[in-house]
């Protein structure tokens, strides 16, 4: 069926983007986090990847979460002796957030999501359309 389809490709698109969406959440709550030691490393921004995967009872793609892995991009470095977290130069590892690129990713990600949940609203309304064809009103 189509439209059954049609919906089970969206919702993989929704759950996709809202895990995508968790994982922007977890990097701006950690965008300050730095070491519990002195040198230790900061909190590190984690990234999603997606992946298509064939579904043969649709007979067609879906996504997928593929990965969430580490951004290996280096740390901010900040002058702050004192702090718990400085090394023995005084320097402390700041997470390498920035949190203009998560408000970018977020939006993607919102978009994405009421994209799809669009697909599921017309899916629903095509067969309700279709279920009162059937019914002659």
């Amino acid at each position: 069926d189509p439209l059954l389809a049609a919906s089970k490709i969206a919702s993989s698109g929704i759950f996709a983007q809202s895990e995508r969406m968790r994982v922007v959440a977890e990097n701006m709550a950690n965008a300050n986090s730095t070491g519990k030691t002195p040198g230790a490393d900061a909190y590190r921004r984690k990234t999603v990847s997606f992946e298509n995967t064939y579904n043969d009872v649709l007979g067609a793609d879906t996504v997928n979460v593929g990965e969430v892995a580490e951004d290996k991009s280096p740390f901010k470095i900040e002058h702050r002796p004192g702090d718990p977290a400085a090394d023995k130069d005084g320097n402390v590892k700041l997470p390498n957030v920035d949190m203009l690129i998560e408000m970018a990713d977020m939006r993607e990600a919102v978009r994405g999501y009421s994209a799809n949940t669009q697909v599921i609203k017309q899916v629903r309304e095509m067969t309700l359309m279709t279920i009162d064809l059937l019914r002659g009103t």
